[in-house]
């Protein structure tokens, strides 16, 4: 093959790091410290053809750049980097092979897992593969970036008063009636009125948007025909991922989405990101050479020592990226500095969040990058959680973040689905967790709602089949089954799978109501996966990552409209009255004798410690003496056990504003109560004061 022609490159300017439109042409810097010459590749609109090339001429620290005068959006590149092949030292350069931009905005072509993209031949990775893959490699198109001119109000939530509400754009409205059908699935059809209204129906404050970053398909998925449906697997952390938008160019992705944050800001509603920056889709050391491989493998990737020959994989997908270096630092900083600069997004829910703070010693909670976000201009603000947890070790950090950082809080999930589904808890790790878990965060001088509280995600059981399934069913995922966790402290109510018994029903209904009251009433901050407040069922797979298909798709058309209305109506009793404060509570009395918050026995009397650590029992309240909306003081009344309890109350007269075991959550009974009532089985019942409280303790 003859070369192209060579390019007439100016030595231009070492930052911003990527290609930037600027003085009549265009600026290009990329980071490598081991390459030896890295080539700009031009090619055609379609990114076929390859037109030019030319080394960059310039090099500072690391950075190689050059500018190309005349030059402007809408131009398609590649790089080669020549450098050593030493695999066996963690160097995997290859001239032959064409590399994506890290810091592309926007990627021409779609991947096709050939042999050729791989810089060592496949069935002998030490030798490299001599065949160039240009034609087919993943290339960068140069996008000049403009600020929003349609104007943008971001609601800015007080995080006391957020409600959380994890979503996959793509499920959320494949199937929903109102959406124009060329639109379902998509940024856009998000964005639609029948979806907006559905969110403010609920009262929901935030979306948390699954993975939104342009994804890579494994290897192992498209050849069964299936596809990285939830998206952790990035390729293109500045761009839009296309498949979840209706347009079909680039422009039109991008301005799709940033109609979606717009539409949502101005319905009062926040948009939150999940977003990896834990691994990128190359794969381990075998993988793809994609860009960060080839363009320097032992920088970007953490590697084993002694011999850096093999990547840690702290992430499960076989690369972790090594923030210790500055550059893939800067990396991940420019990254988020775009998504909320050029999209306008309130925040990030960062997966696998401690790779972010694993430095020499393992995690550092006042690392480079926690320190980095802390000062960032841009970034001040936003909203920013963590999932605590990652496969290194010493990979569980749950309370270990620093302040200011959200956490998913696993010891909620687990403790109250014990505590509602028959397992091994007492009713102090319950109270703990309803109370903010002070165990993790007060001693920080954290605050309650630092505490993401949930019960279901996305990643296991939906919430009825929580209720419905002991065992998963994810023969579906081609795994064998054996994918998703086995523990899932799940109870299918006395039948698995579905069933038309009205008793199992009747009572999985009841802890679907008393599950989601707990979550939204609790001190912290609510987490609800999408679909859980309507019934949504994924056939008991409680991993269905890859299912782009009616068993992730929510199906509006058997909504629970009842269980609509319950959540809703808890989530304004949550608005309206903040039942527990974001502030520590003492347990102390003030100067009229009321307690701040204390716990009670269905016997009216306080918990002894014996009482705290009984496994066996179920029923307990919660007496709020300052609720955090200030007002009357609140009783929160739980009952787990299968039977009907008499219960105590506290002096003065209660009202209930709150029943679980109804579908609406309205109160069937007399409408004041005096000295006690009668608490359902399977119960959550909130009650306002009726009449002033005296000063009188529990005993």
């Amino acid at each position: 093959m003859d070369s192209p022609p060579a390019l007439s490159l100016q030595p231009g300017q070492p930052w911003p790091l990527g290609a930037t439109v600027r003085d009549g042409g265009v600026n290009l810097a990329v980071f490598s410290a081991h390459a030896q010459r890295i080539d700009w590749c031009l090619f055609d609109t379609d990114g076929r053809r390859e037109l030019a090339r030319g080394a960059l001429p310039g090099h500072t620290d690391d950075i190689w750049h050059g500018f190309l005068p005349g030059a402007g959006a809408g131009l398609v590149y590649g790089l080669r980097a020549d450098g050593p092949w030493r695999p066996d030292h963690g160097h995997h350069f290859n001239r032959h092979k064409l590399l994506l931009d890290p810091w592309a905005r926007e990627i021409v072509g779609h991947f096709d897992w050939s042999d050729v993209h791989f810089a060592g031949d496949r069935a002998h990775p030490l030798h490299l593969d001599p065949r160039d893959n240009a034609a087919t490699a993943l290339k960068a198109r140069v996008v000049a970036e403009q600020p929003d001119r349609h104007g943008d109000t971001l609601p800015r939530h007080a995080i006391e008063d957020s409600v959380l509400y994890e979503v996959h754009v793509g499920n959320f409205t494949r199937r929903l009636q109102g959406v124009p059908e060329a639109l379902r699935g998509t940024y856009a059809g998000l964005a639609c009125p029948a979806a907006v209204a559905h969110l403010l129906r609920l009262g929901i404050t935030a979306v948390s948007l699954l993975p939104v970053h342009q994804r890579l398909d494994e290897e192992h998925l498209v050849r069964r025909g299936l596809s990285n449906h939830w998206g952790y697997n990035t390729i293109g952390f500045f761009c839009p991922e296309p498949r979840l938008a209706s347009a079909s160019d680039g422009a039109g992705v991008r301005e799709e989405f940033r109609h979606l944050v717009r539409t949502l800001h101005a319905a009062g509603i926040e948009v939150l990101l999940d977003v990896v920056y834990n691994h990128t889709g190359e794969g381990n050391e075998r993988g793809p050479s994609i860009g960060w491989r080839g363009l320097d493998h032992r920088s970007w990737y953490r590697m084993a020592p002694p011999a850096h020959r093999e990547c840690e994989n702290f992430s499960g997908c076989g690369n972790t990226l090594d923030l210790r270096h500055p550059r893939v630092l800067q990396f991940v900083l420019d990254s988020l500095r775009h998504w909320v600069s050029e999209y306008h997004v309130d925040g990030f829910r960062f997966d696998l969040a401690p790779v972010l703070g694993r430095e020499d010693g393992g995690f550092n909670a006042c690392g480079a990058f926690f320190k980095a976000v802390a000062q960032d201009p841009v970034l001040a603000g936003v909203k920013l959680i963590a999932e605590p947890w990652d496969l290194g070790p010493g990979g569980y950090q749950v309370g270990h973040f620093p302040r200011g950082w959200l956490e998913w809080n696993d010891r909620f999930r687990d403790t109250l689905r014990r505590y509602w589904l028959g397992g091994e808890v007492t009713r102090g790790e319950l109270a703990l967790r309803v109370a903010g878990s002070s165990d993790l965060y007060q001693a920080q001088h954290r605050r309650p709602s630092s505490s993401v509280n949930y019960v279901v995600s996305h990643d296991g059981f939906t919430l009825r089949d929580l209720l419905s399934y002991e065992q998963r069913r994810n023969l579906a995922n081609g795994e064998d089954n054996r994918d998703g966790t086995a523990n899932n402290l799940s109870w299918n109510c006395g039948v698995e799978g579905e069933t038309t018994d009205a008793a199992v029903l009747e009572r999985r209904r009841r802890l679907q109501r008393a599950l989601l009251a707990s979550v939204l009433l609790a001190q912290g901050t609510p987490m609800l996966a999408a679909g859980d407040e309507l019934g949504h069922t994924q056939g008991g797979n409680n991993n269905p990552y890859c299912q782009d298909n009616p068993i992730s798709w929510i199906d509006w058309s058997t909504a629970d409209e009842a269980l609509i209305t319950f959540t809703a109506r808890a989530i304004a009793l949550r608005r309206h009255l903040r039942p527990l404060a974001n502030r520590w509570y003492s347990g102390l009395a003030d100067a009229q004798g009321r307690h701040d918050l204390s716990w009670i026995r269905r016997h009216g009397a306080g918990l002894s410690a014996e009482d705290w650590n009984k496994r066996g029992s179920r029923i307990l309240g919660a007496w709020i003496g300052h609720p955090g909306g200030g007002g009357a003081p609140l009783l929160m009344l739980v009952n787990a056990r299968d039977f009907d309890a008499p219960f105590l109350l506290p002096p003065g007269g209660w009202q209930v504003l709150l029943d679980s075991t109804t579908p609406d959550g309205s109160w069937r009974g007399a409408p004041r109560c005096e000295s006690s009532l009668q608490l359902p089985a399977h119960s959550l019942l909130l009650l306002q004061a009726a009449a002033p409280q005296p000063g009188v303790a529990p005993d």
